[in-house]
């Protein structure tokens, strides 16, 4: 039991052919229920850029920028750049960076369900304070509390989904917190659309609101199952077994029960898993915790997501106009994430990540060449020029609704082992949130410095993490979550990493016999 097969590995190999079990109503309405965790996220994403687009909230909490919104002559590329207006959006990714990290021992000592509850309350009392805001202060710390309930629902929730679902619907269900994101992103666009006509109190109501799927999330944090992976981890071998067959639908759970076993064995003797995720024969795991969420971000997706009204303003289009083409584009995002949830399974996660990286890459070029050519600091697009924007826009949003959107929070959640897995969530939390502040953070700069460059900025960084996928992720459908690692031992690069590992670990166990 102490030689380095097992410990290299985790779990017996040969079960995964016996593992048994459907998908049954109970693990739907919980894949569902933990899934609105995600909402939250894309509500904040949504309801920002809209928000700091409306003229009332503006003039009271950032009076300089609303003055230079007015003066007509301004340069349109930096008619909104102001770093206390960039600080409202960027503050709360800080925040949930912090708390991601915090969020950490406790999903792994006191569950999954533990860290949902507590990123509900969190996030619920920030809607509540945003809401009621009378000052900067206030606003800004509304934002802190909406980061540490975000730090702890993207924490905790794709971990829940990886574990409840079944290994050969794990894509697509683990995509259900992608897919309330894009719904979140979708509603919030059309609050802030309804509410922009609400003078002066609208911006209020689109805050506010965000408290819904907060109060929704806590409650049902309450009331859903805690995942057997988890149970199993915490001694509770007993429980574990009955959640899991009433989540598979079946008695039969033997062999997925043994890896799950096996599995927490080995995380028991793992103490310090931030410590134990640095060693060699983690390593591709790691690089994957680190750069899928980087790549996620430098596709550039949060320049349309955060700032799409803005954006659209800066074009010439009018508030009205501006704010329903940012709903079209919440649209088109939810939309296209049920196309990656039907076909992920199927086709398999590289092909979905390298088709819609290609299609980004296409469509952020010719918006840069449109920018560059009909638009510029004195000038606004023509009517026909805007919507071949708009919908190459669309288009973008498109291919990453079915590809980075949802795959770049499913593989990084589905690849650990468990003694590292919810170390493993945390480093992805933290580097997603830390690339969502930096760019919420500098956007507004970059636009006004790079002009329509920054289209190309973002184009180049979406080639390189194509080739990457093509050549270092190995096809996770459909392989169980607790025999993940046998993709590395196969791998024509990783296993070299790993094999050497293993090779140290059987020299060093036949010097100590």
């Amino acid at each position: 039991m102490a030689g380095g097969g097992i410990a290299s590995i985790g779990v017996n190999k040969e079960r995964a052919e016996n593992y048994n079990g459907k998908l049954t109503l109970y693990v739907i309405i919980s894949c569902i229920v933990a899934a609105v965790g995600g909402s939250l996220f894309g509500y904040d994403i949504g309801i920002s850029g809209g928000v700091t687009s409306m003229d009332e909230f503006l003039r009271r909490f950032f009076y300089s920028v609303y003055l230079k919104k007015q003066h007509v002559h301004e340069d349109n590329y930096c008619k909104y750049n102001n770093q206390v207006l960039a600080a409202f959006t960027s503050s709360l990714y800080m925040a949930g960076l912090v708390a991601s990290l915090v969020a950490s021992p406790i999903t792994r000592n006191h569950g999954r369900r533990a860290s949902i509850i507590c990123g509900g309350i969190s996030f619920f009392l920030g809607a509540v304070l945003n809401a009621a805001a009378i000052n900067l202060g206030m606003l800004l710390f509304g934002r802190i509390m909406l980061g540490v309930g975000i730090g702890f629902g993207n924490q905790a929730v794709p971990l829940y989904l990886s574990e409840m679902a079944p290994a050969h619907l794990r894509g697509c269900l683990n995509m259900m917190f992608q897919l309330a994101t894009t719904l979140g992103i979708f509603t919030a666009n059309m609050i802030n659309y309804g509410t922009s006509k609400l003078h002066p109190w609208g911006w209020r109501l689109s805050l506010g609101l965000a408290a819904a799927p907060a109060f929704v999330m806590t409650v049902g944090g309450m009331l859903l199952p805690e995942t057997p992976n988890s149970l199993i981890e915490q001694g509770n071998k007993t429980k574990g077994r009955r959640v899991l067959e009433r989540i598979r639908g079946t008695e039969n759970v033997e062999a997925e029960f043994e890896d799950m076993v096996d599995a927490s064995e080995l995380a028991r003797l793992v103490k310090h898993p931030f410590r134990n995720i640095l060693k060699r024969r983690n390593r591709p795991q790691l690089i994957m915790a680190i750069l899928m969420p980087t790549f996620q971000i430098l596709t550039g997706i949060n320049i349309i997501l955060f700032y799409a009204p803005v954006l659209f303003q800066s074009m010439g289009f009018k508030r009205a106009a501006s704010l329903y083409s940012s709903a079209l584009t919440g649209a088109v995002l939810a939309s296209s994430t049920l196309v990656s949830m039907a076909t992920v399974d199927r086709w398999g996660r590289r092909i979905l990540l390298i088709t819609g990286g290609i299609q980004m890459i296409i469509c952020q070029v010719i918006v840069a060449i449109i920018l560059g050519l009909k638009f510029g600091s004195d000038k606004e697009l023509s009517r026909g020029y805007s919507i071949i924007v708009v919908v190459f826009i669309c288009l973008f949003v498109a291919a990453f609704g079915y590809s980075w959107g949802p795959l770049g929070w499913t593989v990084p959640s589905e690849i650990f082992p468990l003694e590292t897995r919810s170390a493993g969530q945390s480093i992805t939390v933290t580097v997603n949130l830390f690339f969502t502040f930096a760019i919420a953070q500098s956007f507004l700069s970059l636009l006004c410095v790079m002009r329509f460059g920054i289209f190309l900025f973002f184009s180049g960084w979406i080639a390189i993490m194509t080739i990457f996928i093509y050549l270092f992720l190995p096809e996770t459908k459909g392989v169980p979550i607790e025999e993940m690692m046998r993709l590395w031992e196969k791998h024509w690069f990783w296993k070299k990493i790993v094999s050497e590992d293993q090779q140290a670990k059987n020299t060093n166990g036949l010097n100590h016999a």
